[in-house]
């Protein structure tokens, strides 16, 4: 892409991402600066949340140094709407770095931005949303990396960059103003260790200005500088260098970068697939005896949960019909479903932008881009989180949704309850795949994060990682990790409660599970604590289920809903029945905090016999051992069921028959508290299984 550095502060984050950009084969067009504007007589140092806008008078020798043209701007806002979502406010700071960007965009042609942001959310939101309004792509090539690592980086990288203002416990203007990084980076470490302090001065404890780096053509030298004090506090004083004299040096032009992590090789010896019970079964012909039925009407499908108590909720049963010989374009079918789950939603007072988490199935991945169309229009700044995959749905359907919603604005005795948090990074970086569509990483709700499905595209490239199943499953398991980790610092995959893997092949069934394993054992290493069970008591439910396709022909995906609780005082609890030929399993785990609670019920066919087989017992006895496990997680407080997911084996059984036989267990045992039920047809499903049934409960 053809790029500019925006607000091109001269701090060394800017230097770096630049040239990250650079490696990443963009091509660097323009630089772009805001600076205080001159009536306000603070001339040297503005308070932004935004912009660093000390050394601002030094920034007119970049366009030197780096023989590129300089765009500034005045910066006339301030800080008006500093919520975690920005919306466009005229009086705001933002909006002058919205004018600055247009009018470059406008002379230059540019395609995308480079930005330094690191850490702060409060950044990367609003750039990212000046970004979305003028149609460019942001670059963040350092967002969220671990900063002891990038700080060595920049430094062996020949950033020479110094010390322009310090605002922290234990820096010192006299002894640390004008000091490169290189001098710095021990004190800075030791600093960190003892106090806390950001490492690459995330948290406004520096700023930096740089003197020369490989981009560079000229180097900037300094002359003579004075040191400011903005405010002589005992403990923390803030001082600035304010440059009195500098001049440019013609140097030796040298680029070289280091080359990204993000591919890095996945070939672990220590994983091995578990025992031959997980071998391809053979697919044994199953004939049904027809389902003893009484006169009642179950071709309305249920279309939702009740509520729970906390006001959660699951809508289902929501298709897309299209039929071309019909007349009816692909665009109308999808307009026309969405419709039906907002009535749906309207008449239980919920809206659209209350959906937390959507899951899309779909007939074939090739209409992805038509049905995309429309889904974008129906979602505004924080969509849902979501995932999507292709499975074999009957002939004339396009897509099957459901999704879970929450309305989380009712405010209960004064107190805001259960606030919704989102993640929605947009920009381009190493540390997980940007949104290649409108959903969002991960949205939080009280102490639940609900993720979107993972795929291994390599970050900085966004293409699917090369190398395999091995290698994409580690990759896309990897990117779950660090979106957890992103939304709640100490959270990791033992936090998951209830995971879904899909898999595109039934021979990748193994190697899901021996990942996931050997991840979550990392896991309990790094927790060092012997008061840890057996795996299953602690970590959550995983479903393996082989489907016929995923997006970017990857071969693996996976989905998580992981809660910041105390995995060690998790409620563990498991079943097991025979019954007429069949095996039916049940597990159930609870969050500590008692928010939330999955459970899982396999059937798997055990000895088939060559006669008929009666599938009215197994289903009663299924629902029977379900409602046991609610009964159970509900001894200590109210669990709702919502969501009854089961994925089938689609070449064993009628989805009719099955639903009808379901749906009618389920009303029958579970009355009022009946959950959405979710039928996905899959291609195969781990062993002897026939049926796989996930449930969530609130």
């Amino acid at each position: 892409l053809p790029l500019f550095s925006f607000s091109y502060s001269g701090g060394k984050d800017s230097c770096y991402n630049m040239m990250q950009c650079v490696a990443a084969g963009h091509q660097l067009v323009a630089l772009a600066n805001l600076r205080p504007a001159e009536n306000t007589g603070q001339t040297d140092e503005l308070d932004s949340y935004m912009y660093q806008t000390v050394g601002h008078h030094a920034i007119d020798l970049y366009a030197d140094a780096l023989d590129l043209p300089l765009y500034r701007g005045f910066i006339k806002g301030t800080s008006v709407n500093t919520g975690r979502v920005y919306t466009t406010c005229q009086e705001d700071e933002v909006e002058d770095l919205y004018h600055l960007m247009k009018l470059v965009k406008d002379k230059e042609g540019v395609e995308g931005v480079s930005v330094g942001a690191i850490l702060s959310d409060y950044q990367r939101v609003r750039v990212e949303d000046v970004c979305r309004r003028l149609n460019l792509q942001p670059l963040a090539y350092l967002w969220r990396r671990n900063q002891e690592i990038l700080l060595k980086e920049m430094i062996s990288s020949n950033i020479q960059a110094i010390i322009i203002k310090v605002a922290a416990f234990g820096l010192d203007p006299d002894k640390h103003l004008g000091k490169t990084l290189d001098q710095m980076e021990p004190y800075l470490l030791e600093l960190s260790e003892k106090y806390g302090v950001h490492v690459c001065g995330e948290g406004g404890e520096y700023e930096t200005f740089t003197l020369d780096c490989p981009l560079f053509k000229k180097k900037i030298v300094v002359d003579s500088a004075k040191v400011v004090v903005h405010s002589a506090d005992a403990f923390a004083p803030v001082a600035y260098l304010r440059f009195l004299k500098l001049h440019l040096e013609n140097k030796a032009s040298t680029f070289m970068v280091n080359s990204c992590s993000c591919e890095e090789s996945c070939n672990d010896d220590d994983i091995f697939p578990s025992s031959e019970e997980d071998e391809p079964q053979k697919n044994i012909p199953v004939i049904w005896k027809s389902l003893k039925r009484n006169s009642l009407d179950f071709t309305k499908t249920f279309g939702s949960s009740g509520k729970s108590l906390s006001g959660y909720q699951w809508f289902s049963g929501i298709t897309a019909h299209f039929l071309p010989s019909k007349g009816k374009n692909a665009q109308e079918a999808a307009r026309e479903a969405f419709s039906s789950l907002r009535a749906s939603m309207t008449s239980e007072g919920l809206k659209l932008k209350d959906i937390i988490l959507f899951h899309l199935y779909m007939k074939s991945m090739k209409d992805f881009n038509v049905i995309n169309s429309v889904y974008v229009t129906e979602f505004d700044l924080c969509p849902p989180a979501r995932v999507c995959v292709e499975t074999l749905l009957p002939d004339g359907v396009l897509f099957c949704i459901d999704c879970l919603a929450h309305k989380y604005d009712i405010a209960m005795d004064d107190v805001l309850r259960d606030e919704k948090l989102v993640m929605h990074v947009q920009s381009i970086s190493h540390w997980a795949p940007a949104n290649i569509g409108p959903y969002s990483q991960s949205i939080k709700v009280g102490d639940v994060l609900y993720c979107a499905g993972q795929i291994a595209l390599v970050p900085c490239t966004m293409q699917l990682v090369s190398g395999g199943i091995w290698t994409e499953a580690i990759v896309s398991l990897r990117h779950v990790e660090r979106v957890l980790q992103a939304m709640s610092q100490k959270t990791a995959l033992h936090h998951v409660i209830t995971a879904s893997c899909y898999v595109t092949d039934s021979k990748h069934v193994p190697i899901a599970r021996s990942i996931w394993q050997k991840k979550l054992r990392e896991c309990k290493k790094v927790e060092d604590s012997e008061t840890y069970h057996d795996v299953t008591a602690v970590c959550g439910l995983l479903a393996v289920v082989v489907i016929s396709h995923l997006p970017r022909d990857a071969a693996i995906e996976w989905h998580v809903v992981a809660v910041v609780d105390d995995p060690l005082q998790r409620k563990h609890f498991a079943m097991k029945k025979l019954s007429e030929g069949f095996q039916i399993e049940c597990e159930s785990v609870e969050s500590s905090s008692a928010s939330c609670a999955s459970i899982s019920v396999r059937l798997s066919l055990i000895s088939p016999s060559t006669s008929q087989l009666d599938l009215d017992g197994p289903l009663h006895d299924l629902i029977a051992m379900f409602r046991q496990a609610v009964e159970k997680l509900s001894e200590d407080c109210s669990a709702t069921p919502l969501s009854f997911r089961a994925f089938f084996k689609e070449d064993v059984f009628d989805a009719k028959t099955l639903q009808t036989g379901l749906q009618e267990y389920l009303e029958k045992y579970l009355g009022k508290k009946t959950p959405a039920l979710i039928l996905v047809p899959v291609v195969d499903l781990p062993g002897k299984e026939v049926i796989h049934i996930t449930c969530w409960l609130s």
